[in-house]
């Protein structure tokens, strides 16, 4: 890979926030904040990114932890999103916290070239990727209308590009019956936790029948309150993930019967709510990855490619709208995967700073790849011109989903 100028100012631009971007990364790493409620890990990004020169506005698509940085005002939009929510009981065990700073040093970086390349370039602040998917309520209020490409890193314990996601749908259920004493009289009763227990049964029994790729899970969130009492009330929350959004809306009728079988089989009453956003299935755009593969590279580090599904997250849905990649950032876990605490524990070591300095690095090389090249940039905005041709016709029919 041949550096060019814009090249070098980039790098530099990122290497002079070296000392900030890492101090934040540890500071939402030591400070983690549930999805929706990244207040605080929320104002210290969006803050450093107003200091370096960024037009800020907080709160976006009515999500008091969500917000966008402006830089630039050239026709090609690109795109950088920043999560940093964290799990329950665990913390920063999915990284975001290096996941969120690699985005804000990508957009530093793009945004010291970005009149010299005629970009502009927008951070986007994406809340509850965990739980929830904010990325799909700022796709619905409109903030990715004009990005031309979407892009972030995502903390691992290995560089890859090119890998997918499954597409998953959660729900909370509840089953209300009638309380009764458990020992005196339990014929007077209706037993909540029996119906979750069918339910769970009927589950257990779906999963032979399970396409490759289906998954089925859950957790029990209310299971009684006291063993001499028959329960009239039990709660639970499952998620089922599939490979593709098509092939999950089957999945979903073969599991709400499940649960359906569980109030018919002990008189109780099912409730269902959708719990959060349906996030589709991760779609990265093989041009884009395999200029972020190269930056990477140049880097230093070794890339492989991985065209399995990993996992799930709201960057699907970007990526159904718009050209996108999600590569993995890696760095040493002591052979710790996501969702667990060791993988947490890593998430401030030597690796893990390196990784967020690297993923902005690599990120804004892909956006100055993009943005020199006549052919890459004449695409990308000829998709921008599509989407704005379908939501005009959209808007002249009458209403219907926003493409």
């Amino acid at each position: 890979m041949k550096l060019t100028t814009h090249h070098r100012t980039a790098r530099d631009a990122a290497e002079s926030w070296r000392e900030e971007l890492l101090g934040l990364s540890h500071q939402l790493h030591a400070d983690p904040e549930l999805s929706y409620e990244e207040h605080r890990s929320a104002a210290a990004l969006a803050g450093l990114a107003e200091r370096a020169g960024f037009t800020v506005e907080r709160g976006v698509a009515g999500l008091p932890t969500a917000f966008t940085g402006v830089r630039g005002s050239g026709d090609l939009v690109i795109g950088v999103c920043a999560e940093y929510d964290a799990l329950p009981g665990i913390g920063h065990a999915c990284g975001h916290n290096v996941n969120g700073t690699a985005a804000l040093g990508a957009a530093l970086a793009l945004g010291a070239v970005a009149d010299d390349l005629g970009i502009t370039v927008k951070l986007l602040g994406t809340p509850a990727e965990e739980d929830g998917g904010g990325k799909v309520d700022m796709i619905e209020h409109g903030l990715f209308d004009e990005v031309a490409v979407a892009m972030m890193v995502h903390a691992n314990d290995a560089d890859t590009v090119g890998n997918g996601s499954l597409a998953i749908s959660s729900w909370n259920l509840t089953y209300t019956g009638r309380a009764a004493h458990a020992s005196a009289a339990p014929w007077d009763g209706r037993n909540a936790l029996d119906a979750l227990t069918v339910a769970q049964t009927a589950l257990g029994l779906l999963r032979q029948q399970l396409p490759p790729e289906s998954v089925v899970h859950g957790i029990v969130t209310d299971g009684g309150q006291a063993a001499n009492v028959i329960p009239a009330r039990t709660a639970a929350r499952y998620e089922a993930r599939s490979p593709t959004l098509e092939r999950l809306r089957a999945l979903q009728e073969r599991v709400r019967a499940c649960f359906e079988a569980g109030a018919l089989a002990t008189g109780t009453e099912l409730r269902v709510e959708p719990h959060g956003h349906d996030f589709a299935d991760l779609r990265q755009d093989a041009t884009v990855a395999e200029l972020y593969a190269g930056a990477a590279e140049a880097l230093g580090r070794t890339v492989g490619r991985a065209p399995q599904r990993t996992g799930s997250t709201d960057m699907g849905n970007v990526s159904h709208l718009l050209p996108t990649i999600h590569p993995m950032i890696g760095y040493d876990t002591g052979g710790a995967r996501q969702h667990t605490e060791e993988f947490a524990a890593a998430g401030t070591s030597a690796g893990a700073d390196r990784a967020v300095l690297d993923g902005a690095v690599a990120m804004a090389w892909t956006g100055v790849a993009l943005a020199a090249d006549a052919g890459h940039r004449e695409r990308l905005l000829a998709e921008v011109g599509r989407r704005a041709a379908d939501r005009e016709r959209v808007a002249r029919d009458g209403g219907g989903p926003r493409p």
